[in-house]
């Protein structure tokens, strides 16, 4: 699965897209070390194939490699994280 990231100063996200339909995770910077996870958006269509999973778990990885904390505000990453206790290392 491809991956793109699109950002600014303030926030940004990371979207994928399957059959020319476009999920995303979207987050809030509060710091260069520190983000909010507040939304995943999966479109009817593109649902129970993984894809919010995938979004999630590429966030997690983005984290680690940069180096910050993610603060999960968004209810699908909260359920995620509940099933993947290896991610609270990210996890402020």
């Amino acid at each position: 699965m491809e991956f793109k990231h699109e950002y600014n100063s303030s926030g940004g996200r990371y979207t994928t897209a399957a059959d020319g339909v476009v999920a995303y995770i979207s987050y809030s910077r509060t710091s260069p070390r520190l983000i909010i996870i507040d939304h995943t958006e999966v479109p009817d269509v593109l649902r129970g194939k993984g894809i919010g999973q995938a979004l999630a778990m590429h966030a997690v990885e983005e984290a680690r490699s940069g180096g910050w904390k993610i603060i999960p505000l968004c209810p699908f990453f909260q359920s995620q994280l509940a099933t993947h206790p290896d991610w609270r290392d990210v996890i402020a």
